[in-house]
């Protein structure tokens, strides 16, 4: 049985910093792009950021590219999401997922295209 869980979420002022992790079981990590989403109240779930399989390719929206950082660890079977600089409007469940591609090639975006989804977790960005 496939098994995503995000942890790492929590509540930070404005230009505070938080790690995000993805720990998978049940899957073989290794061949699996792995992505970020959230979903802020009253709006649509967006993709934050993939990463490929070997970590050889690395997507982010292009509004976040610039404070968030994706990694892995396959030996760990995680993935993690560096957030800095952290503003309101970053205030969102934050979902893990694996993708169909391990290239993340294709519309990684988009959340048709992702599965094994985790709950989420929580983060919250006060001014």
């Amino acid at each position: 049985q496939v098994q995503v869980v995000e942890s790492g979420g929590g509540s930070v002022q404005t230009g505070g910093s938080l790690r995000l992790t993805c720990s998978a079981s049940g899957l073989s990590f290794d061949e699996y792009a792995m992505t970020w989403f959230r979903q802020a109240p009253g709006k649509e779930r967006e993709g934050v950021s993939c990463i490929s399989a070997s970590s050889a390719f690395l997507y982010y929206a292009d509004a976040l590219k610039d404070r968030f950082t994706i990694s892995r660890d396959n030996a760990k079977k995680r993935v993690y999401l560096q957030m800095n600089s952290l503003k309101p409007e970053d205030t969102a469940m934050y979902y893990c997922a694996a993708y169909g591609y391990n290239d993340c090639s294709g519309p990684w975006w988009s959340e048709h295209g992702s599965s094994h989804w985790g709950q989420g977790t929580q983060v919250t960005v006060s001014s």
